[in-house]
C-alpha cells in the first residue's frame, strides 16, 4: 500500500468521524431546545399536557371497557343458547360424522349439542315430542334452562313443566311407545324456559336411539366472535357438512348484533368528543406558543436556520407532548377502567395492553393536527420587522 492511498484513507475515516460527530451535536443540542422550550413555558406546556393526558385516559379507560365489556357480553349471550341451528335436509338424520366435523369448524370458539326428535304416544295414546340429547353438552350449551335435576341414570327422563301432569303428575314411572317399540321410564327431573321445551321429554342420546333407531338430526351451535367470524363460522359449516341446512339463530344474533352496536356507538361518540376538545386545547396552547416565541424564532431565523428546521422543531414539541400525555392518560386510564368496572359492572376489567399502540398514535396524530396552523404562523415570521420591535 502506498503512502497517498494510506493518507487517503486516514482522510476519510477523519470524515466520517467529524461528520458523526457533528450529526450527534446537532441531535443534542435538538434535544436541549425541546426541553428548555417546555421548561421556560411550563405553564403553557403544563396546560397542553393535562389536556392530553385527560384525553388519552379517557380513551384509554373506554376502549378497555368497550373491548371487555364487548368479551363479556358474547359470553353472556352464549348463556342464551345456540346461535346456529343445523338440521338435516327434508328432516333426515344427519351424518354420523357431522359433529365431529362441527367441533373441528368451531376449533375451541364455541359449543355444539346434538338433538334428535320424534313424535311418540303415552299410555294414554297422546302424542308427545320426545328428544334424545347429551345432556352434558346441553347443560354447557343451554345454561338459562331452569331444571330441577339432571337426570344421572338410565331411563330417566327430564320432562318439560307442561307435560308433567299428564305423563307423570306424582313422579311416578311411565311409558312410551315408538313405531311398536316400548321404553319404560322414570322421570329425572323437570325443565322449563317458557317455550317449546316445556312441552317436551328429554331422554339420553344413547336410550332415545336404542329406542327408536333414529339418530341426532339436529345440531344447536353457540359460536363466539364477531358477526364476521359468526358469518365464516357458518359458511365453513355449510361447506363441511352439505347434508345440513345451516340457519342463524335470528333473535340471539340480532339482539347481540343491536346491544354490541349500541355499545360501540357509545364508546366512540364519547371518545370522539373529549378528543376533540382535547385537539381544540392543544391547539390555543400552541397558538399561544407561537406568539410568545416569535422573538426566538425571528432570531432562528436571522441565523440561518430554515423553514423546514423550524417546522421539525415545532413538530417535534407537539409529538413529545402527544407522546408524554398518552402514556401517562393511558396509566390513568387503566386505573379508571378497573374503578369503573369494579364500581359498576362488580366484575374486574383486565387491562388490554394492546390498547397502548392506539392510544399512543393517536395522541400524535392529534398535536400534529393541532400543530398544522401553528406551523402555518411560524413561516410568516419575518426576523427584520419582528427584531426591529413592529
Amino acid at each position: 500500500m502506498t503512502a497517498g492511498s494510506s493518507h487517503s484513507g486516514q482522510s476519510q475515516s477523519a470524515q466520517k468521524v467529524a461528520a458523526s460527530r457533528a450529526q450527534s451535536s446537532h441531535t443534542s443540542m435538538f434535544l436541549r431546545m425541546l426541553v428548555r422550550a417546555a421548561v421556560l413555558r411550563r405553564g403553557r406546556a403544563a396546560s397542553a399536557l393535562f389536556a392530553m393526558i385527560v384525553a388519552a385516559a379517557v380513551t384509554t379507560a373506554m376502549l378497555n371497557l368497550y373491548v371487555d365489556v364487548q368479551a363479556k357480553l358474547r359470553r353472556e349471550f352464549r348463556n342464551y343458547g345456540a346461535n346456529i341451528v343445523l338440521v338435516g335436509r327434508d328432516g333426515a338424520s344427519l351424518p354420523a360424522d357431522a359433529l365431529s366435523h362441527a367441533e373441528s369448524v368451531l376449533a375451541g370458539r364455541g359449543l355444539v349439542a346434538p338433538f334428535a326428535l320424534v313424535v311418540a304416544r303415552t299410555s294414554n295414546d297422546q302424542a308427545i315430542v320426545v328428544v334424545g340429547a347429551d345432556f352434558e353438552r346441553v347443560r354447557q350449551l343451554d345454561h338459562w334452562w331452569s331444571v330441577s335435576n339432571w337426570p344421572s341414570a338410565p331411563r330417566q327422563a327430564l320432562i318439560g313443566v307442561r307435560a308433567l301432569p299428564s305423563i307423570s303428575p306424582t313422579n311416578q314411572p311411565f311409558d312410551l311407545s315408538f313405531q311398536g317399540h316400548t321404553i319404560h321410564l322414570t322421570a329425572g327431573g323437570t325443565v322449563q324456559t317458557g317455550a317449546a321445551e316445556d312441552s317436551r321429554i328429554y331422554l339420553s342420546l344413547p336410550d332415545f336411539v336404542s329406542w327408536t333407531g333414529v339418530q341426532p338430526s339436529i345440531l344447536e351451535v353457540a359460536a363466539t366472535g364477531s358477526p364476521e367470524e359468526i358469518a365464516a363460522i357458518m359458511h365453513q359449516l355449510e361447506q363441511t357438512i352439505p347434508a345440513a341446512d345451516v340457519r342463524p339463530v335470528r333473535q340471539i344474533m340480532e339482539g347481540e348484533a343491536r346491544v354490541l352496536g349500541k355499545t360501540r356507538a357509545t364508546v366512540l361518540a364519547a371518545a370522539g368528543l373529549i378528543i376533540v376538545t382535547a385537539a381544540l386545547c392543544v391547539l390555543a396552547t400552541l397558538m399561544g406558543w407561537v406568539f410568545d416565541r416569535r422573538r426566538d424564532f425571528a432570531i432562528m431565523k436571522a441565523l440561518g436556520a430554515s423553514d423546514r428546521l423550524l417546522n421539525g422543531f415545532f413538530a417535534a414539541e407537539a409529538a413529545a407532548l402527544g407522546a408524554a400525555g398518552a402514556v401517562i392518560g393511558f396509566i390513568l386510564g387503566i386505573g379508571i377502567a378497573a374503578w369503573i368496572g369494579r364500581v359498576n359492572f362488580h366484575a374486574p376489567v383486565v387491562p388490554r395492553f394492546s390498547v397502548l399502540p392506539f392510544v399512543l398514535a393517536g395522541s400524535i396524530v392529534i398535536t400534529l393536527l393541532s400543530a398544522i396552523l401553528p406551523i402555518s404562523l411560524v413561516r410568516r415570521v419575518q426576523p427584520a420587522v419582528i427584531l426591529r420591535g413592529e
